[in-house]
């Protein structure tokens, strides 16, 4: 099963062209995989889109609780929503960055470490 996940990492670096990192874990003596920081707006945004798609998919399929068929439509909304929109949030994010920032204005404790 492990080794069944490394080939799915290494098909989707090879398709993404990542070259991905094999750092050894100290305490458990296993090597994980690692994508470089300079990815990270991807993955921010990969598990950003997957966890709000997620959220939303379920209270949509909600009243296929009563059914017993609600982890089949939740799965299936779940899988299409975040294929959707992944894309939209790597798109977005630069203008949304923008547009705080055109929002926002700066303040004495930006740079000091907050408490």
């Amino acid at each position: 099963r492990r080794r069944s996940w490394h080939n799915v990492c290494c098909l989707a670096s090879a398709l993404l062209g990542l070259r991905l990192t094999a750092r050894q874990e100290p305490s458990k003596g296993r090597s994980m995989l690692r994508i470089p920081r300079h990815y990270g707006h991807f993955v921010f945004a990969v598990i950003q889109s997957g966890m709000t798609t997620a959220i939303a998919a379920g209270i949509a399929s909600a009243p296929f609780l009563s059914d017993s068929t609600f982890m089949v439509h939740w799965i299936g909304s779940w899988l299409i929503a975040w294929a959707a929109m992944t894309p939209i949030v790597l798109l977005a994010a630069p203008f949304i960055r923008r547009l705080v920032f055109a929002l926002t204005i700066a303040s004495e404790l930006d740079g000091k470490a907050r408490t």
